[in-house]
């Protein structure tokens, strides 16, 4: 028998070969007994393959530091497996306890501050092992209309089914936004669902912890073992949790004979934002998605929620914008469904590259050009979506804004040193400096 052909032995196999053979494992027990609670699952975090594998996969997503300064570099020059010794020493013993969460504000580009939660090292290890043990579970729980921090699933996923749910003549359109959803999700609901399936006390203590850690904010600790609610942004086991608990509401809407399905009502979701899809969304069932919200207790945010007839009026989701179209060069009178980055994407993305050249007018054409293409690509990269989107005139408005933009900034340039805006700097900077031509930028 080929050797390629047989299977690995454990000894044979990396940290995250032996993760993911576990978790296929765990999964197929979970989907097989729906009912079934996992009670030994403790000892699993304790392994170190599960946490040599968390290590690296936190190493590589980075992020600043947390309130104790410590980088992934300082962890490296002491040594990491002393590092991962010294967590498997607390988690046998059960000394560990969760340090302070530093609270940081991202500026929006609507002028608030958006509320970034950063643990220390250790703690985000600890998470991502954790995390690593139980998503599986909830994996196999988890409905089809669920896009958000999921496994092989994604954004575009997301926009796809919508594009199919409007061909399907689903155009009434409830477009929802939940009002501070990570700051208000109540601790004492949401570990009671997740000990539906987990009854290992172990993991809940480590959970329950992480709820109820201090948030450092301005050198002053605020929150603790009297908070009650909220999970900061920016833990690494914040997504999942965050899935679990609106869970609820993706069910509901799926329950056969519900309030939602026997209307034929379909539910899209990613994390706090979802859009429900129906031919006709009946008062019955708002009245009933109201009251179940108010049962989590939780809000929608009515300034930013709202119904939509999609056929006659146009709606954003996850920076795409959705518009019933007249087709220009088809049949007269065929409409077709037109999906196409927002203008707040297109906004956005001119206003990075803005912010860019402002800050990198130092640096030579090479890396200049490097830069830019940074911003271009994940944005391209982002909305550009075979079969779905739209995006030739973004694109081409992109181009127009960097062509601007580049006459303007070599212009200021020392007039001995460059001339480059006499010679089309768009063209030179896409010829000659490797610049991205958003109008011809490919999928990479």
């Amino acid at each position: 028998m080929d050797n390629n052909l047989q299977p690995k032995r454990k000894s044979q196999m990396s940290d995250n070969e032996r993760v993911r053979d576990f978790q296929r494992k765990l999964y197929q027990k979970a989907k097989q007994e729906t009912d079934f609670r996992f009670y030994v699952l403790y000892d699993k975090v304790r392994l170190p393959h599960f946490l040599r594998e968390a290590y690296r996969r936190c190493k590589a997503k980075g992020g600043s530091p947390g309130v104790d300064k410590m980088r992934f570099e300082d962890v490296e020059e002491n040594g990491r497996e002393k590092f991962l010794e010294e967590i498997i020493e607390k988690l046998k013993n059960r000394t560990y306890k969760p340090q302070p969460v530093l609270r940081v504000e991202i500026p929006k580009r609507n002028g608030k501050l958006r509320p970034l939660g950063i643990p220390v090292i250790e703690d985000r290890v600890i998470q991502m092992v954790v995390k690593l043990v139980i998503e599986p579970i909830f994996e196999a729980d988890f409905e089809e209309s669920s896009y958000g921090f999921r496994p092989k699933r994604g954004a575009k996923d997301a926009i796809s089914e919508i594009k199919q749910n409007l061909k399907k003549g689903k155009v009434d359109i409830f477009d929802a936004d939940l009002s501070n959803y990570f700051d208000t999700i109540p601790h004492k609901e949401l570990l009671k669902l997740i000990g539906m399936r987990i009854s290992d006390k172990n993991i809940i203590h480590l959970i329950k912890m992480w709820l109820k850690a201090p948030i450092m904010k301005d050198n002053r600790p605020t929150g603790g073992k009297k908070n009650k609610i909220g999970i900061p942004q920016g833990g690494v086991i914040s997504p999942l949790l965050a899935n679990i608990y609106l869970h609820l509401i993706d069910k509901a809407v799926s329950r056969e004979d519900g309030a939602f399905s026997r209307f034929g009502i379909k539910i899209v979701r990613y994390a706090d934002d979802f859009v429900l899809m129906a031919n006709s969304i009946p008062e019955e069932s708002m009245k009933y998605l109201g009251k179940l919200l108010s049962k989590m207790k939780l809000k929608l945010n009515m300034g930013k929620s709202r119904s939509v007839y999609a056929k006659e009026e146009k709606f954003d989701f996850l920076g795409f914008t959705f518009g019933y179209k007249r087709d220009i060069f088809g049949r007269k009178g065929m409409k077709y469904w037109c999906i196409e980055p927002s203008k707040k994407s297109q906004k956005n993305v001119r206003q990075k590259i803005k912010e860019y050249i402002g800050k990198n007018r130092h640096k030579n054409s090479e890396e200049f050009a490097a830069g830019i293409n940074r911003i271009m690509r994940g944005w391209l990269n982002y909305f550009q979506i075979n079969g779905i989107s739209h995006s030739s005139k973004a694109k081409k408005n992109l181009k127009h804004y960097l062509s601007g933009k580049l006459v303007k900034f070599f212009k200021r340039k020392s007039q001995r040193r460059c001339k480059l805006y006499n010679q089309g700097a768009l063209r030179v900077m896409i010829d000659k400096y490797g610049l991205i031509d958003p109008t011809k930028y490919t999928l990479c």
